[in-house]
C-alpha cells in the first residue's frame, strides 16, 4: 500500500511520534493505521514522543577528563527521583564518557553508546523509565592539567553541580582548589574582557542610574563629573571583582585574589565550566493539590 504524507500526519497528530519514525510504521504495517499505532508503542517511540512536551528541568551533570580535555555533559528528566535511578546515572555517565570523543554536541549525539547512539540511547531511556529526558549541553577546557570538582556527588564524576578547571604549568592541587570555588562563586567569566558585552552595558546603565537617583536625594549632592569619572567607575570595579574568576577573593584565602593565588602555585588558569542542572530552564509551577488531581486523572 502506498504510504501518504496525509498517512504520516494522521500518525504523528495521534501518537506525537517523529515523521520518519511514523512513515516506518506505517511502511510495516503495510498502511494500517492502528497497527502502526501498536508498532511505534512496543518500539517505545510514541510513549517518548508524548512525554516530549513536559519541562525537563530536573537530572545530572557528568563531568570527565582525559589527558589535557576535560567535559562537561547535562541530560535533563523531569523529576529528581528519576535522577537517583541506578540506570539512569549509569546512562548520562556513559554519554559523558562518550563526550570525551566527541568535538561537540551533535557529534555527541550521533556518537555510539554500544550498539546504537547517544540519541537513540536516550530515546530508549525514555521508554523505559517513562520520564522525558534531553541532552541539553556540552562544554568543553583544555591546558596542561585540567581539574573536576563535583558537588554533592551521587556517583563519580555525577551530581547537579559539575566545575572543570583547566591550568597552563605544573599542577599542584591548586586547579581542583579553584574548581571548588567555582563551584561556590558561580563567576560569569574568566576575566573582564571574557564578559558578555550585554552584560556590561546593563550592569552600567543599572549603576548609572543608581548612582545619580542617589545623588540627587542626596542633601549635598556631588558634581555630576564626579558621579561619571569616580563613583560609577567605582561601582563597576566592584561588579567585575565580584563576577570574574581571577578577581573574585579566593574562598581558601579571601586575603588574595583566585588570579594571585594561581600565579603564587606557578600556574595560569586557560579556562573553567560551572554546569548546575537546570539553570536557565523555566520550571512549571503546580500545586500540591493540581499535582494530585492531575495523578489521578492519568
Amino acid at each position: 500500500m502506498a504510504i501518504t504524507a496525509q498517512m504520516v500526519k494522521e500518525l504523528r497528530d495521534a501518537t506525537g511520534a517523529g515523521m520518519m519514525d511514523a512513515k516506518r510504521a506505517l511502511s510495516e504495517t503495510d498502511g494500517n493505521m492502528d497497527a502502526a499505532v501498536d508498532w511505534l508503542r512496543t518500539k517505545g517511540l510514541a510513549k517518548a514522543a508524548k512525554k516530549a512536551g513536559r519541562v525537563a528541568a530536573e537530572g545530572l551533570v557528568g563531568v570527565a577528563v582525559e589527558g589535557g580535555r576535560g567535559v562537561a555533559v547535562e541530560v535533563n528528566s523531569e523529576t529528581d527521583f528519576v535522577a537517583k535511578n541506578a540506570d539512569f546515572q549509569a546512562l548520562v555517565a556513559d554519554i559523558t564518557r562518550a563526550a570525551l570523543g566527541a568535538a561537540d554536541i551533535d557529534a555527541l549525539r550521533a556518537a555510539n553508546l554500544g550498539a546504537r547512539t547517544v540519541d537513540a540511547a536516550l530515546t530508549e531511556a525514555i521508554a523505559t523509565i517513562g520520564e522525558n529526558m534531553t541532552l541539553r549541553r556540552m562544554a568543553t577546557v583544555s591546558g596542561d592539567h585540567v581539574a573536576q570538582y563535583v558537588h554533592n556527588a551521587v556517583a563519580e564524576g555525577l551530581g547537579r553541580i559539575g566545575v572543570l578547571v583547566a591550568v597552563n604549568g605544573a599542577d599542584n592541587g591548586i586547579a581542583r582548589q579553584i574548581a571548588m570555588h567555582v563551584a561556590a562563586t558561580s563567576p560569569l567569566a574568566l576575566s573582564e574582557a571574557d564578559l558578555d558585552p550585554a552584560v556590561v552595558e546593563r550592569e552600567r546603565q543599572v549603576q548609572t542610574q543608581k548612582a545619580l537617583e542617589e545623588n540627587a536625594a542626596a542633601a549635598k549632592p556631588k558634581p555630576e563629573a564626579v558621579v561619571h569619572n569616580n563613583i560609577i567607575p567605582g561601582r563597576m570595579k566592584k561588579f567585575f571583582e565580584e563576577v570574574t574568576l581571577l578577581n573574585q577573593k579566593f574562598v581558601m584565602n579571601p586575603d588574595i585574589t583566585v588570579g594571585q593565588a594561581a600565579k603564587d602555585a606557578g600556574v595560569t588558569i586557560a579556562g573553567f565550566v560551572r554546569m548546575a542542572v537546570g539553570e536557565g530552564i523555566e520550571k512549571e509551577k503546580e500545586d500540591f493539590a493540581a499535582e494530585v488531581a492531575k495523578t489521578l486523572a492519568g
